[in-house]
């Protein structure tokens, strides 16, 4: 069984084009042997993977349109009545033949975000009040600060796992390698709490938070400044060992 000549369930096995395949029902296939099971299972994943390769390259191929419509239109952002009542055309046509859902449109703008980035100079984008990172820029970007902050967790509960709390000004004791695990943890703990600093953006502060929000933030950061400054009093006195 092919993947372009999957069996008619309800045909004894009659093999029909895949652009003609109905709903499967479990019963329309409990007759069949295992072999046959496995044989129409992985021809139906053959068949998705292919679609699903060309699904990407229709989706890019309509943004193209749309950015084309938009540059007809001379209207980049896409705010313009002629330009939306052309998109809109677009997909009133497409949904004749079947329902475009919210995950497609958003797939479609997804790929204009990117398209426009490329076709666009920063000045332009400036401009026309877009931001310079595409969004496929700003995901990866978006998994940057994932990554940092899983990063932090995961070094804080390590580092509290594995560590003895002393009281108060006691001293860790100085057996089994302690010491130099605690020196080392301390490191960790301190490059991966840059990393999320690092991931803070000026530009997302400036143009998108509210007067509320970048309040709270400075609140924050006020509290992280006061405990890196009580701790750079430790790390910039001279060693009071010999």
């Amino acid at each position: 069984m092919s993947s372009r000549e999957l069996a008619h369930p309800g045909k004894a096995g009659v093999p029909v084009s895949v652009d003609d395949l109905p709903t499967l029902q479990l019963e329309d296939i409990s007759q069949e042997s295992e072999a046959a099971l496995v044989a129409r299972g992985a021809a139906y994943v053959r068949e998705y993977t292919r679609i699903q390769g060309k699904a990407t390259t229709l989706l890019k191929n309509i943004a193209t349109v749309l950015v084309a419509l938009r540059i007809k239109h001379g209207d980049m952002l896409g705010t313009s009545q002629a330009y939306r009542n052309d998109a809109a055309e677009v997909y009133r046509t497409a949904e004749q033949g079947g329902d475009v859902g919210a995950d497609m449109r958003a797939s479609v703008r997804y790929h204009v975000g990117n398209l426009l980035r490329r076709h666009m100079t920063p000045r332009e984008l400036e401009r026309a009040g877009l931001q310079p990172a595409s969004p496929l820029e700003r995901f990866q970007d978006r998994r940057a600060v994932d990554a940092a902050i899983v990063k932090a967790v995961r070094t804080s509960d390590e580092v509290a796992a594995s560590t003895p709390k002393p009281a108060k000004g006691e001293r860790v004791p100085e057996q089994g390698g302690q010491p130099v695990k605690a020196t080392a943890d301390h490191l960790r703990l301190a490059q991966v709490a840059g990393n999320i600093l690092g991931q803070l953006d000026t530009s997302v502060i400036d143009q998108h938070m509210t007067a509320g929000q970048r309040a709270k933030l400075d609140e924050q950061l006020a509290a992280a400044q006061k405990m890196i400054t009580a701790l750079r009093r430790h790390t910039r006195k001279p060693s009071s060992k010999a």
